[in-house]
């Protein structure tokens, strides 16, 4: 009797602590800590819509939904891009959509860093998986759009095991985004990460409020103009893969980087 007692406290003492472990994991989803300069808070962020007409309600529910949050708004505006090339424009993000082929990847969100700062962002989802029967749904049309904006922001995965239980937020990866529950949205963990990433104010602002423009390295902004973003090739170094959903690191010197968040579509 005593045994099984002893063997029952043992289970339940695991089991906490495994908890605890699984939680804290999950504690912080900042995007080490990248953000947005700016002077004061809320701030807004401008999203250029270079999307077809079946995107756009997705881009307002996106918009709605992290304008939500208690430190910045979202706007949408019109897009100044060609969507198959989909180049940054500096202080804002471009969101677009094209049939970008059979290259592996369902969506892709990427920002360029000036030092811990944020200075542009691009974010793709790509029409040839979506116009297929598993992926062209409401629920993976949102997580998607959601979860790419998202990282444009800072945030990083709250999980990437998709074989785990939803966590209700769309930075959680999932292979049944309409649950239960549902990962289209984001959840109140990501508002309160968004607060300590923004707590602090700069003394500068990197968000485009007219039409200044904030270089990415000064130097480099010639070259990087030519690269082909869309390319695994040119995105750098690989820092993480597990097959669902990757981030590739491309550094410029200088404090200079691109980084690159990967959706890996399977069929």
């Amino acid at each position: 009797m005593k045994a099984a007692f002893f063997v029952l406290i043992l289970t339940l003492v695991f089991v906490i602590v495994s908890l605890s472990f699984s939680q804290a994991s999950f504690a912080n989803n900042s995007w080490n800590n990248y953000h947005w300069a700016r002077t004061s808070n809320p701030f807004t962020l401008k999203l250029g819509d270079n999307l077809s007409g079946t995107w756009d309600p997705y881009l307002v529910t996106t918009s709605s939904d992290w304008s939500q949050s208690t430190v910045l708004d979202t706007t949408i505006v019109s897009g100044t891009q060609n969507p198959r090339r989909c180049r940054p424009t500096s202080g804002r993000v471009e969101v677009c959509s094209y049939r970008y082929g059979n290259n592996g990847w369902l969506g892709m969100a990427q920002i360029w860093i000036s030092g811990s700062h944020i200075t542009k962002g691009v974010m793709k989802v790509n029409d040839t998986y979506f116009n297929t029967a598993k992926y062209n749904t409401s629920s993976w049309r949102n997580i998607v759009m959601c979860q790419e904006v998202g990282h444009t922001l800072g945030l990083d995965h709250q999980d990437e095991n998709f074989t785990n239980p939803n966590l209700g937020t769309c930075m959680d990866y999932t292979d049944n985004p309409s649950g239960p529950l549902s990962n289209e949205h984001p959840n109140q963990h990501d508002y309160d990460m968004l607060g300590s990433i923004y707590a602090h104010l700069d003394g500068f602002t990197s968000v485009q409020s007219g039409t200044q423009q904030f270089p990415f390295g000064r130097s480099l902004a010639a070259l990087v103009k030519e690269i082909d973003f869309e390319s695994r090739s040119e995105w750098g170094k690989e820092l993480r893969n597990n097959g669902r959903v990757a981030l590739f690191e491309r550094d410029f010197g200088g404090n200079n980087k691109v980084f690159t968040f990967v959706i890996w579509a399977h069929e």
